[in-house]
């Protein structure tokens, strides 16, 4: 099998492949690492492979396993290999060794996926675009000049040229969805609790984050759902553990008429350009052919609220997580150790009282429940994934002034540090406002490939359901996979 056959299968097919023995696991390997020699040293999408002991491993999965011999890249932060570097893209973390392989991790182990190492994120994963000092930035095979966004952006940069079908990739405000929209990808961020967490935590972000993947088929998502849902009761959040297949709903058509809801307007009052905008038109439109009735709506939460909350547990997470660093240091950090965003939440964090970081969990319930509600008239509420193409590289680093603020942020008074913090994020905001709210609510959502720019680069649709409701959404994403308005076309 040479690279551009490999390329041609997703990891489905390769699967059925090993399984058939009309390829091998070695052979899937090798062509797997000849697309990333290919592709990797443009994109810089990949931090550390495990080629010798993704060799030495060949034998340890079954070939009847799910994903036999797939190969897989993980995700730089929280998704741990034993023995190994994970770094969540911070220089400090480059010798950190992990303990144990985490929850996520073996379960992708025992459904047969070859780990060939770590792919690109940015430090903590607290940014829409991978750019990490520690690692450099990762390009969009779309084009060069441009960012895949983030934080999964090494993973939709790797699945997207070719490199792999799919790859571990996680979700704490959009990470899986905004690169999903940027690369022309299928992105799935599952309700809160469906996936494990841990070891050594019962949440990630207060629960906003989440574990899962980057696919070019919707079919690979719903297997890869399958293996690793789980009822986890030592974790902060779960839900009941869905018996059914979500591989098999590719086979059930969807058994009634829905009420959809849209919105092309940024909640956070920024512009969204034409052609994110079309993209849903284009979709809700289609949908209205098949019978499904159709409602444009506002927003139906206070965008700027919301993320001055979703920015107090950035804080506020961001202080405990450096002031454990400083403690296993034994020295202060400082603006010199951290990208300049970890090191303002860091400062900021520090002011955030419990009293504020409490309320503002408050308000993430409140909209969960008002979320809740509003799905009791619509089954669906989409918006555009991304309001506006993925960004060149460098497009969103401060600027001087910005620099400066940051880095006398202890000047400030707290209101203005927290307004500070709004700011800083304002300009990856404005291209991507719309993600964040499944995960302060812990509902499913999932970004389709659905056009091109004017300028040649992808655009998606984000499609959010009510909580537990993954089957909704991934009966939906089956059946636009095989209608016309899904994007075909490959970098």
């Amino acid at each position: 099998m040479d690279t551009l056959e490999y390329q041609t299968y997703d990891a489905v097919g390769l699967a059925e492949l090993v399984k058939n023995k009309q390829v091998t696991k070695a052979e899937l390997l090798k062509v797997a690492f000849e697309r990333l020699d290919q592709v990797n040293p443009k994109l810089n999408a990949v931090v550390r492979t495990r080629k010798s002991k993704a060799v030495e491993e060949l034998n340890e999965a079954e070939s009847g396993d799910v994903f036999s011999g797939v190969p897989l890249f993980l995700k730089d932060i929280s998704q741990a290999i034993e023995g190994e570097v994970l770094s969540a893209g911070s220089k400090l973390l480059e010798d950190h060794v992990s303990s144990r392989d985490s929850y996520y991790v073996e379960k992708a182990r025992l459904a047969g996926f070859q780990l060939l190492g770590h792919s690109n994120t940015p430090e903590f994963g607290l940014k829409n675009i991978t750019e990490p000092v520690a690692y450099g930035a990762t390009r969009n095979p779309w084009h060069l000049n441009h960012s895949p966004g983030g934080s999964s952006g090494g993973a939709a940069a790797l699945v997207a040229s070719g490199v792999v079908p799919m790859a571990g990739a996680s979700d704490g405000g959009g990470s899986i969805r905004i690169p999903a929209g940027f690369t022309g990808l299928f992105g799935l961020k599952p309700t809160r609790g469906r996936t494990p967490v841990g070891p050594g935590t019962g949440r990630q972000w207060q629960g906003a984050a989440i574990d899962f993947a980057l696919s070019r088929t919707v079919r690979d998502s719903a297997r890869f759902l399958d293996v690793q849902k789980i009822y986890q009761p030592a974790a902060a959040f779960h839900v009941p553990l869905d018996e059914r297949s979500y591989y098999d709903l590719q086979y059930q058509p969807l058994k009634r008429k829905l009420r959809i809801a849209y919105t092309t307007a940024s909640p956070v009052r920024t512009a969204v350009t034409e052609d994110a905008k079309q993209a849903v038109i284009k979709t809700v439109n289609y949908l209205a052919t098949l019978g499904h009735e159709i409602e444009e709506i506002e927003a139906p939460i206070n965008g700027v609220h919301l993320m001055q909350d979703y920015y107090t547990m950035n804080a506020g997470e961001m202080h405990k997580v450096i002031r454990g660093l400083e403690r296993q240091f034994s020295r202060l950090l400082t603006a010199d150790d951290l990208d300049i965003f970890t090191y303002a939440l860091h400062k900021v964090g520090k002011e955030v009282s419990a009293a504020d970081f409490s309320e503002s969990l408050d308000h993430w319930d409140l909209a969960s429940a008002n979320m809740e509600e509003f799905h009791h008239t619509f089954d669906l509420y989409i918006t555009p994934t991304n309001a506006a193409p993925a960004p060149e590289i460098g497009e969103l680093t401060p600027d001087q002034a910005m620099i400066e603020r940051l880095l006398n942020v202890d000047h400030y008074t707290k209101k203005e540090q927290l307004a500070l913090i709004y700011d800083m994020f304002l300009p990856s905001l404005t291209y991507t406002p719309f993600t964040q709210l499944a995960n302060l609510t812990g509902q499913p959502a999932m970004s389709i490939p659905v056009s091109l720019s004017a300028t040649g680069l992808p655009l998606g649709c984000q499609v959010m359901a009510a909580v537990g409701r993954e089957d909704l959404l991934l009966s939906l994403a089956f059946m636009l996979e095989a209608s016309p308005i899904w994007l075909k076309q490959r970098p």
